[in-house]
């Protein structure tokens, strides 16, 4: 061990202390790296040797002697490193040093590998099979964890995809819900700048009346003044007459005088100002009143965050059609993916609802209420069973779901009325208010308005409609 040192340190570089890489020697006998000495030489700024300070006349070139006892020192230590590592490998596989030839076996209680011969009689009490069946045995388990760990990898990405489905349709929906906010104010706009321009306008046309009507009286009573004043020169000049003068035409003066006398005295008229009071009394209310007539109310609105891909809405959440399309809309959790459904926005935990549907002539719809923890992911057979409660149109008949109901004409507009606290949802004719049925259960849940729709066929033009209701304010 020792030789070896002093060997190391005799083939190594007294520049960089590694072993020489292209060694030349100088003829002070010492030796260096070829570029530690081209480098130590053009920082000093002279060929001095690094270790005497003896100056080289000559650059100095290739020691091949000390060359090739440096790469054979280089590859015997690569080959002891190599046996090293080998030495060192099968020392951790082998458990016993003493009988690394014979076989191992297992012990499954301790979770080890054990010599046969040395360790055997130690694990009489423990279950011990051979090592290759507990190494098989192991690795199929292995690979049952690796396979439940690329399953779940995928089930991770997956959400992950409909994440960003997620946010690039939140993006669709910010863009189409502003556009619509901004085209229903703009109706709500145009509604108050054509009231406002109304109310103006009757302002302007009444304050036109009045002047006219004041004109008129104005003009009126100045020609009295100006007959008034005429009567008054001429009793004025009458009195500056001599007697014989006066007297002469003093009856003609005094009749004059006397018709101008009988005459009323002016008032104005009534209502001459402008009636400020009906233009501003109320104003806000009555317009607001009239506004009425130009916005509705609809007391279910569809929520299309439930609505199945094959579902169309209208712009207003209020009618609904099935498409020739399927949307491509994210799998988020309240969807409805195996039904071409579609629930309400608010649900009811209490008192009573009621609300309207138009059917018309739409060939196969399903109306009514769904509780909230419904599957919305899988298939059903009986509506009931599965919390829906609901009245049916398929192929010319009525049902409740299940079982076939007698209608007596063909239903134009639904009416559905839930008393939550009794537990009755019931179902009506709206057109007479005719009974349908009642289905009565004892509700735990959040109930929502519910909707599925089938092929729309030939009726294009028409939709399963929530009908809208006129608000009536007591004053």
């Amino acid at each position: 061990m020792a030789e070896q040192v002093i060997f190391e340190s005799f083939l190594s570089c007294h520049v960089c202390s590694e072993t020489f890489g292209d060694p030349v020697s100088l003829s002070c006998n010492h030796s260096f790296c070829s570029s530690c000495l081209k480098k130590f030489w053009e920082q000093t700024g002279n060929k001095n040797c690094p270790i005497c300070k003896q100056l080289s006349k000559e650059d100095p070139s290739i020691d091949f002697s000390l060359k090739e006892l440096t790469d054979s020192f280089a590859e015997k230590q690569k080959e002891a490193s190599t046996e090293m590592d080998k030495k060192k490998k099968k020392e951790k596989e082998v458990v016993c040093g003493k009988h690394s030839e014979v076989p191992y076996w297992f012990c499954e209680d301790e979770q080890r590998a054990v010599c046969p011969v040395c360790e055997f009689s130690l694990h009489q009490s423990h279950k011990v099979v051979p090592i290759e069946q507990a190494v098989s045995e192991l690795k199929e388990q292995l690979k049952s964890d690796l396979k439940s760990l690329q399953d779940k990898r995928n089930k991770h990405k997956q959400v992950e995809k409909t994440y960003d489905d997620v946010i690039q349709h939140s993006k669709k929906q910010v863009l189409s819900t502003e556009r619509q906010i901004r085209a229903e104010f703009n109706k709500l706009h145009q509604f108050l700048r054509e009231e406002e321009e109304s109310r103006l306008a009757a302002l302007g046309e009444e304050e036109e009346q009045k002047r006219k009507t004041n004109m008129r009286e104005m003009k009126r009573i100045e020609e009295q003044i100006s007959s008034l004043s005429d009567s008054i020169s001429a009793v004025e000049e009458e009195l500056q007459k001599d007697n014989v003068s006066f007297l002469s035409s003093y009856e003609a003066t005094q009749s004059r005088v006397r018709g101008q006398r009988s005459l009323p005295d002016p008032q104005l008229v009534s209502g001459a100002l402008i009636d400020v009071a009906k233009h501003l009394g109320n104003l806000s209310f009555r317009v607001w009143e009239k506004m009425k007539d130009e916005v509705h109310f609809s007391p279910v609105i569809l929520d299309p965050n439930t609505a199945n891909g094959w579902i169309h809405l209208s712009e207003d959440l209020t009618s609904v059609r099935r498409g020739d399309t399927e949307q491509q809309l994210p799998d988020n959790p309240e969807r409805n993916t195996k039904h071409c459904n579609v629930f309400g926005s608010e649900g009811f935990k209490s008192g009573k609802h009621s609300w309207d549907v138009e059917v018309t002539d739409y060939p196969h719809w399903t109306v009514g209420l769904v509780k909230e923890s419904v599957d919305r992911k899988g298939e059903f057979k009986d509506a009931v069973t599965y919390g829906i409660w609901c009245l049916s149109y398929f192929e010319g008949k009525y049902s409740n779901g299940g079982k076939i109901l007698r209608v007596n004409k063909s239903l134009q507009r639904i009416r559905i009325h839930l008393d939550y606290d009794r537990g009755d949802v019931s179902f009506y004719d709206s057109e007479d208010s005719t009974l349908i049925y009642t289905h009565r259960v004892t509700f735990t849940e959040k109930l929502f308005p519910y909707f599925n729709v089938g092929k729309a066929a030939d009726t294009k033009m028409c939709d399963v409609k929530i009908c809208q209701i006129r608000i009536l304010v007591e004053v």
